[in-house]
């Protein structure tokens, strides 16, 4: 029996450990797709506040794609393993050519999954950023600084599952950290669900909008 039946369930778990939030209209949840946004879909349920997303996009070595040397992010953040460019000299225009592409993807699917939907003003709000486990943390890292540039007042990072070592490296990052299950070792963040399937972007896209219509529901109330 694994920890979680799908992460449906692991989102409603979270919910009840960050309750204290719930009705809050300074806070608000992104989350990174596509993993991060069923998880980020029944906080924001469970808790009625705002829910939006929030991209990570890997710039990955010429020739090993696979290989980061860097990452851009929503809000324009970019950033460099000088370590990882150097040893692989990769050249500037190799490196500007990597990232108009990744913020071309970036940006299209920043509109396929928000429509027409304006990105939520991030200054002086709390910052739930959401994902579906932390193996090396490097995605969200890349997030809770990209989100920092934006001013919040405080940032929280909320995962069903994470190495111990990632959850304490990216607790010393930002105001608060909800980690549901620690574990020593974290090969494999599908290992701990027993349904892992990859969400499309057209239901990444439907569950953003189902949230956006759950809230303005309440809200009339």
């Amino acid at each position: 029996m694994k920890p979680f039946s799908s992460r449906f369930e692991a989102g409603r778990l979270l919910a009840t450990k960050l309750s204290r939030y719930r009705n809050h209209p300074e806070v608000l949840i992104l989350a990174l797709p596509r993993g991060g946004v069923p998880v980020a879909y029944e906080i924001a349920k469970e808790l009625n506040i705002l829910i939006d997303v929030f991209l990570v996009r890997k710039l990955g070595v010429p020739g090993n794609r696979e290989l980061a040397m860097g990452a851009i992010a929503s809000g324009g953040l970019g950033m460099l393993n000088e370590d990882v460019v150097r040893a692989f000299e990769v050249s500037e225009a190799e490196i500007q050519s990597a990232t108009d592409t990744e913020r071309m993807e970036l940006e299209k699917r920043e509109r396929l999954y928000r429509g027409t939907r304006p990105p939520l003003n991030l200054l002086n709000r709390t910052v739930i950023l959401v994902d579906d486990g932390l193996a090396t943390g490097a995605t969200m890292l890349v997030a809770v600084q990209a989100v920092r540039q934006q001013y919040p007042a405080r940032i929280v990072v909320a995962v069903p599952v994470a190495a111990t070592e990632t959850c304490e490296k990216i607790k010393a990052e930002v105001d608060e950290i909800v980690c549901e299950t620690t574990v020593d070792t974290l090969y494999a963040i599908g290992a701990w669900y027993e349904n892992f399937t990859q969400l499309s972007d057209e239901e990444v896209s439907e569950l953003l909008n189902r949230a956006s219509l759950i809230k303005e529901s309440t809200e009339k109330l």
